[in-house]
């Protein structure tokens, strides 16, 4: 996933008894979970979460005590906001800031709203192209477009994951050699 930045109390991230990503709720709710001895804390945020009697680091990571079978969806669902984080916010044509959502093969002409048929683009270039194809313009895509993979999308969606829980949802890059 491009663009990792920092969402620093916004939620947790839940892990399955096997250390497998399930789901992220709010801080509130791993507080809860922890409290309850439904799950201990894997690693902690910033800042501390106080009571009157008691204080509780604030859960970034957390994994549940028990197993819990959920039933994955394959396919991570389309939407404006994903079809923009998977282009990087940027332009399928020109790599400009992307602004709109357009279909390779237009929809006028028989396209489907599909992963594999939409692309993040600047306005500009959305106008430009109409209801042409980019090879009746000579243009070409920078990437062809994909519905994206991963352990993340399926956890996350388009939202910015937390730098703490890159251990658990497969974000490392690769080193260089």
């Amino acid at each position: 996933m491009p663009d990792i930045r920092p969402t620093a109390g916004s939620g947790a991230l839940v892990l399955n008894a096997t250390y497998e990503p399930l789901c992220v709720v709010s801080v509130r709710r791993a507080a809860i979970l922890v409290l309850s001895a439904k799950a201990v804390c894997v690693a902690d945020g910033e800042g501390i979460l106080h009571s009157a009697r008691s204080a509780l680091p604030v859960p970034s990571v957390v994994r549940l005590t028990r197993f819990v079978r959920v039933p994955y969806r394959t396919h991570v669902g389309l939407s404006r906001r994903a079809i923009f984080a998977r282009d990087g916010w940027r332009c399928a044509y020109c790599r400009g800031p992307a602004e709109t959502i357009d279909h390779v093969f237009p929809r006028s002409r028989g396209g489907r709203h599909a992963w594999e048929n939409v692309v993040a683009a600047c306005a500009r270039c959305n106008h430009t192209k109409g209801d042409k194809t980019p090879a009746e313009l000579g243009w070409r895509l920078h990437a062809l477009p994909a519905a994206p993979k991963g352990t993340a999308w399926r956890v996350l969606g388009h939202r910015a994951p937390d730098p703490r829980w890159a251990d658990w949802l497969d974000l490392r890059e690769p080193e260089a050699a």
